[in-house]
């Protein structure tokens, strides 16, 4: 039986898979330095090698070190059909399904964990708070190692939150504030520090933008991050074009990072081809270095065994699927991760909202005539034609943006659950959810311009000052 995979194996997922390819490979290594038996190394060879035919049967994909199953993930939900498929990437999610992309599915081609109801429970009782709306609805629904996060905290031993923003407009919308909504609440729950990237450097690299345009948008989206109500004794915020010439730690982990990635690597994980250029091919370094504590020794006095809990949309995955892979052949413990749902566009869940396309999306600099306009005449219903039908066969919140919407943003349990059963049974009509959510939409964002005006350039500058925070290791 040591010589082939045996049916456990067979039900594992390509990550899975790889990761036991890997394992394979450094005890065959192991045992040849060791100078173990002969019998001993030619049946963990066999082994490797039947692991590594079982990796191709799976994927398609000949295995290689350092590179995970291919990225750039085409979900197909039981037919041949293009239009029946899920493809996601971090720049693009698109799917033909009304009610989005399939979050399951796409645990399972990621090699994922569902957050379930003892993860949330857990996270409860070590808290000593009621889990956040994004956990309790499932926004965030799916995690890597959240558990040894938990087994830190409750061992007395302390971690730090990352996140970030890729500043390509000046005005941020809706959808934008999900992960930093979340984060903030971490934050506040365990009381750890939280250092926020602006990838003002990829947004040149990407972008038809200017390096001065580049950066000052991450200076303005700085400001609506601020207003999110982060304190400043437990944040800093760094942009790209900034940082990375003023820290040695980061610099040393971005090139670390470099060294143990090839380009065939990038090219598997990303999708480049030969024509893009060498700033985007070596930009994932740069995403990867601050899941590393020893990237802030201003923060963490050196210490480099601090670990990281990076929120993010599901998107953002491939890049910390290669840093986890880095992380352990550089002498740096893995990120964990927390992932959300895609944040949809007024049109529809088919795809992610765009900063590009004014009627996508509610901007946060929207007035609140703007926003009802917006929600009436662009949010996606799940009504019926007429009001005879909807009264008669009702609504649906699986494919309604308005229901979607609230169940983001509004916070009481119970009134969400009364508006579903409302609206499917028909009771409540779509002009009247649309109503709803005009006004749980409205002074939300009228309190955080609010709080935006507050913000002044000297709070941005002390807020992005490489700086002692209030903890001590």
């Amino acid at each position: 039986m040591a010589d082939s995979p045996n049916c456990d194996l067979k039900s594992l997922s390509p990550l899975q898979l790889f990761e036991r390819v890997t394992e394979q490979g450094e005890k065959v290594r192991a045992l040849k330095a060791g100078k173990a038996a002969k019998d001993e190394i030619e049946a963990a060879v066999r082994m490797l090698l039947s692991l590594k035919l079982l990796y191709k049967t799976t994927t398609g994909q000949d295995y290689q070190a350092g590179l995970p199953p291919r990225d750039l993930v085409l979900i197909n939900n039981g037919t041949s059909k293009e239009e029946d498929e899920d493809f996601v990437d971090p720049w693009t999610v698109q799917t033909s399904n009304a009610k989005g992309v399939d979050y399951d599915k796409l645990i399972v081609r990621f090699g994922s964990s569902k957050i379930d109801t003892d993860l949330i429970n857990r996270i409860e009782r070590a808290t000593g708070q009621k889990p956040h709306r994004f956990l309790r609805r499932g926004i965030f629904f799916s995690h890597r190692d959240m558990d040894q996060i938990l087994d830190a905290y409750e061992n007395k031993k302390s971690f730090y939150l990352y996140t970030g923003r890729g500043p390509s407009s000046q005005a941020m919308h809706v959808g934008h504030l999900i992960p930093f909504i979340f984060t903030k609440w971490l934050q506040e729950v365990f009381d750890v520090p939280l250092v926020v990237q602006l990838t003002d450097d990829e947004k040149y690299l990407w972008k038809d933008l200017t390096i001065e345009k580049s950066y000052e948008y991450a200076r303005e989206n700085a400001k609506d991050i601020i207003a999110c109500g982060f304190d400043i004794n437990k944040t800093f915020i760094f942009s790209d074009l900034d940082y990375l010439g003023t820290s040695t730690g980061f610099y040393k982990n971005i090139v670390k990072v470099q060294k143990h990635v090839t380009f065939n690597q990038v090219k598997g994980i990303f999708g480049f081809t030969d024509s893009d250029c060498i700033g985007k091919i070596s930009f994932p370094a740069i995403q990867a270095a601050p899941s590393f504590s020893s990237s802030f020794p201003q923060i963490f006095n050196g210490k480099e065994n601090i670990q990281c809990l990076i929120p993010c949309a599901i998107d953002q995955d491939p890049y910390f699927r290669m840093t986890r892979d880095v992380a352990p052949r550089i002498g740096q413990p893995k990120p964990a991760l927390l992932h959300s749902v895609f944040f949809p566009a007024l049109q529809g869940a088919q795809t992610k909202m765009s900063a590009s396309d004014p009627n996508s999306s509610i901007f946060l600099t929207d007035t609140p005539k703007q926003i009802k306009t917006k929600i009436n005449k662009h949010a996606f219903s799940g009504g019926r034609d007429t009001i005879e039908e909807h009264r008669k066969y009702g609504g649906n919140c699986d494919v309604d943006v308005s229901f979607m919407y609230l169940t983001f943003f509004l916070e009481d349990d119970d009134r969400l659950e009364q508006l579903k059963q409302a609206y499917t049974s028909g009771e409540l009509l779509t002009g009247e959810l649309k109503k709803v959510l005009i006004e749980t939409l409205q002074p939300l964002i009228a309190a955080h311009q609010e709080r935006r005006k507050q913000v002044t350039d000297e709070m941005v500058k002390q807020f992005m000052t490489p700086r002692k925070l209030a903890f001590e290791f």
